[in-house]
């Protein structure tokens, strides 16, 4: 058991237990109901889910492990998470997430009274923990698959809704998982595409295509191993310090998304949306991710804006940091080259979405 001291609202310290359990267990069913009943369908259903850039948190002393919430903003990327999901007797699970697939199948089958199996296989992007969403996009894929597979007794707000009720990582603890940081965001924008604005309680506020016609790009500095950013150390820095200085920024926060970056959105203005994202990475919880890397993430970010870059930012906890520019790769290399730092991924936003392909035999 880890039991740690952390915020637990504006001026309270409350001892969470984050006591790891066997996937299937603390199935929270949160008021999902099922459009019609479960049916078993033939053939195997791919899925296809963007991966997510998270720009910020709107105020995190609104959610903790096992409470989804606080609210985001962020996009959808054209790197992808697939899931190949069919009916079957018994459950075949072909992933390295099995322990998170085998506690989703659970929260589906307790919801839609699903009785049989499911063959399930999956193949992400293959980075895990640099904040670009990957167990939140793999859960979205599988979780689609299994509803598929089984008639599509829910929608898609049934399935965000169980996705991020019951959103769990991995633990050190052999074969036990345990519940995670969650807003929403992720689900929402790999099932819209574009841009996503979330509320609290996992409400969607606005999607809207983003960045049409622009190159995006991560790059990855090096500062603590991609392993640090994961467990102990991660909910240390989100339960406290970034706690604290949400509530001192949250209500500005949420002032320069509603009156700057909508209308900003709305118009297709990039370099508008860069500046405002780019204060927010000194405000409120935004600040404590980027300081859990130390200022050398500032110093990397303000040499690419300083480059004529239009929009830079951080994603999640952390460390990609994304570009979005009209430069092209030619352009972006040598900026990057001059600054000293690698391309790690060239792609543009998704504006369309998951998809679904269903192929018989």
């Amino acid at each position: 058991m880890v039991s740690l001291q952390i915020r637990g609202g504006d001026l309270d310290l409350v001892e969470y237990d984050f006591t790891p359990f066997n996937p299937g267990e603390n199935i929270r069913t949160a008021n999902v109901t099922c459009i019609r009943e479960p049916k078993e369908e033939s053939g195997t259903f791919h899925i296809r889910a963007p991966a997510r850039i998270h720009l910020s948190v709107l105020d995190m002393n609104r959610f903790c492990p096992g409470t989804p919430g606080g609210g985001g903003i962020g996009f959808a990327l054209q790197l992808y998470h697939e899931a190949e999901v069919s009916a079957a007797e018994k459950t075949e699970i072909d992933s390295s997430r099995h322990l998170l697939i085998r506690h989703l199948e659970a929260a589906f089958k307790k919801v839609t009274g699903y009785t049989k199996g499911f063959r399930i296989k999956t193949c992400d992007h293959g980075r895990e923990h640099i904040g670009l969403g990957s167990t939140c996009t793999t859960a979205v894929a599988v979780l689609t698959g299994m509803n598929e597979a089984a008639g599509r007794p829910l929608d898609n707000e049934g399935i965000r809704m169980l996705l991020g009720n019951n959103y769990v990582e991995e633990t050190d603890a052999e074969g036990k998982v345990v519940f995670g940081f969650e807003t929403g965001l992720g689900a929402l924008a790999s099932l819209n595409g574009g841009m996503n604005i979330i509320g609290d309680k996992l409400t969607p506020i606005c999607s809207h295509p983003f960045a049409e016609g622009y190159h995006i790009y991560i790059v990855i500095p090096k500062t603590h191993a991609a392993e640090e950013n994961a467990g102990e150390n991660e909910f240390s820095l989100l339960m406290n310090h970034a706690r604290l200085l949400d509530t001192r920024d949250r209500e500005l926060k949420a002032y320069m998304i509603m009156m700057d970056f909508i209308p900003a959105l709305v118009r297709g203005d990039i370099k508008t949306m860069g500046d405002i994202i780019w204060e927010l990475e000194f405000r409120g919880s935004k600040r404590a991710e980027v300081q859990h890397h130390s200022f050398i993430i500032y110093q990397h970010m303000n040499a690419l804006r300083s480059a004529g870059l239009e929009f830079v930012a951080m994603s999640s906890v952390g460390p990609s940091v994304c570009v979005i520019t009209e430069k092209d790769e030619e352009e972006m290399q040598k900026i990057a080259d001059e600054v000293g730092l690698e391309i790690a991924v060239s792609t543009r936003a998704d504006n369309v979405g998951l998809t679904v392909e269903k192929r018989e035999g």
